[in-house]
């Protein structure tokens, strides 16, 4: 029985655990490194792991024999962890978000050029994925949109990047140019392919999204809530199971479902 061995980058945060615990239950998978520069203790024990496992503080050390690199950091290093573990043979699965466009080109390109697969996913929450299918197919027939997304309010970047990637998915489904034109931006939020996004960061949240639709007489709204970050573990255990089938860097989870 061959065993799929995963390093997890950032694994002291709240998605990382998430991750650990997964795994842990994922038959013919194990976790054999971890990877954190604000880890205070190399001692797996320390953390609950098994005495296999490799804890990693800096990136330049880390020598691991993990086939997948899975990556829930921060937006200012996931570029340089992603470039480092295809540069030494590993597939990469990302949920950090807030990755700047240049940078992600970057990787699909990186990728390309080493015929190796990855997934970035925008979002792990099956209906998160949903609602972005759902979003596209309602602005073939309502072109004026906006977006509300509502997150804890530890979530570092604003808006998020499930929120950006709806309103691309809405903007490239389009049949008709929108009716309602945003004049004042600064106090609305942002403007993605011409569709007004909302970001709201509050204690108490979790992950949620909304779509506003509006037309002559009628509107329809869109809305998925994470109500606990188990709920993005179905889409992460899909990523681990299929990452390595690919070779090349693919963008959002609904291309592996």
């Amino acid at each position: 029985m061959k065993i799929t061995k995963v390093l997890v980058a950032g694994f002291t945060g709240a998605m990382g655990e998430k991750v650990l615990n997964l795994i842990d239950r994922m038959p013919n998978f194990e976790v054999s490194a971890v990877y954190s520069p604000t880890a205070t203790s190399e001692n797996p024990a320390d953390y609950g792991l098994a005495g296999s496992v490799r804890v990693f503080t800096r990136l330049t050390e880390i020598q691991t024999d993990a086939t997948i690199w899975i990556d829930f950091t921060v937006p200012g290093a996931v570029t340089e962890n992603v470039l480092f573990a295809l540069n030494h043979g590993m597939y990469p699965v990302v949920g950090t978000t807030g990755m700047p466009e240049a940078a992600r080109q970057q990787l699909i390109t990186r990728a390309a050029q080493l015929h190796r697969g990855g997934i970035i996913a925008p979002n792990f929450g099956l209906s998160a994925v949903l609602l972005m299918k759902f979003a596209a197919i309602a602005a073939q027939y309502f072109p004026d949109a906006e977006v509300v997304e509502m997150h804890h309010a530890d979530k570092r970047d604003a808006p998020s990047g499930t929120a950006i990637a709806t309103a691309r998915a809405i903007a490239a489904a389009r049949k008709q140019h929108p009716n309602v034109q945003a004049e004042n931006l600064a106090a609305r939020g942002a403007s993605y392919d011409g569709v007004p996004v909302h970001a709201v960061r509050l204690p108490g949240y979790v992950a949620h999204e909304q779509v506003l639709f509006g037309a002559p007489g009628e509107a329809l709204t869109i809305r998925q809530d994470s109500f606990d970050r188990e709920s993005f573990m179905a889409g992460v255990r899909i990523a681990l199971q299929k990452v390595t089938a690919l070779d090349h860097m693919v963008v959002g989870l609904e291309n592996l479902l």
